[in-house]
């Protein structure tokens, strides 16, 4: 039933009042910053392996199909060759393409470029990065090999970049490219609904311009997110420690009309 006009001129001021949270926000690109440990993963003698996944991969990198176990979003990879500075990565889950990664060593050797399309949500969500060389790979290894630190996000389309806040007196929600939770502020776990690595999350209200989200995948804390509104609202502040992997990534979420 519709309230009647006169009933909501009678609600209370803050009834009415909008979270600065509320809105559709696009992630700047040229923010992105990630810390913390490289990426590490190496092609030699015929088999791909990449010792910070969890759990560490070791399959053959032949362009056939292998199984692997204990991950959340792929059991089975494809690893290929293209050619002497560049491989392609594919996870699939299920039977079903999650993710396809191309990465590329610049001619120096000292560069690493990526793409990666992101196929777990609605729309297809690409991102171009860049990571720099801290070790090289082991002797005889394809030129990719090696550790890695993250460098720069250069690219990213609007799937990649879209999100959706909403926040109440005692509930915080989200939506990004056909995946979304609403979670109230009590401390137990709800769902993202679409997310085929079933994640789960719990928030704690910090403020009224901060909120701590974190997620979990099978059993373990993956992730911690701090988000908070600038003073003007027209910005948050996205803080991402991925525990499982020792990195932190902070974004800048801009104010969409």
């Amino acid at each position: 039933m519709k309230i009647p006009i006169v009933a909501l001129l009678l609600l209370p001021a803050a009834a009415l009042a909008s979270s600065p949270f509320d809105g559709t926000w696009k992630g700047r690109v040229d923010s992105v910053k990630v810390t913390g440990k490289p990426d590490v993963f190496a092609v030699a003698d015929g088999m791909y392996t990449c010792a910070t996944c969890d759990p560490a991969i070791k399959v053959k990198a032949d362009g056939s199909e292998q199984k692997v176990t204990g991950h959340n979003y792929y059991d089975t990879l494809i690893v290929k060759v293209v050619d002497a500075k560049t491989i392609e990565r594919t996870n699939k889950l299920a039977g079903k393409v999650t993710g396809v990664l191309t990465a590329s060593v610049s001619a120096d050797g000292s560069t690493l470029n990526g793409k990666y399309t992101d196929y777990t949500g609605a729309k297809p969500a690409t991102f171009a990065f860049t990571e720099k060389r801290v070790a090289a790979g082991p002797g005889g290894s394809h030129a990719v090999s090696g550790s890695w630190a993250p460098d720069k996000t250069t690219d990213a389309n609007d799937a990649g970049t879209i999100v959706t806040y909403k926040m109440t007196a005692d509930s915080f929600s989200m939506s990004a490219n056909g995946q979304s939770y609403d979670a109230k502020f009590d401390g137990k776990e709800y769902p993202i609904t679409g997310d085929p690595g079933h994640t789960t999350v719990t928030l704690k209200k910090l403020s009224a311009n901060a909120v701590e989200e974190t997620d979990h995948r099978q059993g373990k804390v993956t992730d911690v997110i701090h988000l908070a509104t600038a003073a003007d609202g027209k910005s948050i502040s996205f803080t991402d420690k991925d525990l499982i992997h020792s990195q932190t990534t902070t974004i800048t979420l801009d104010k969409q009309p």
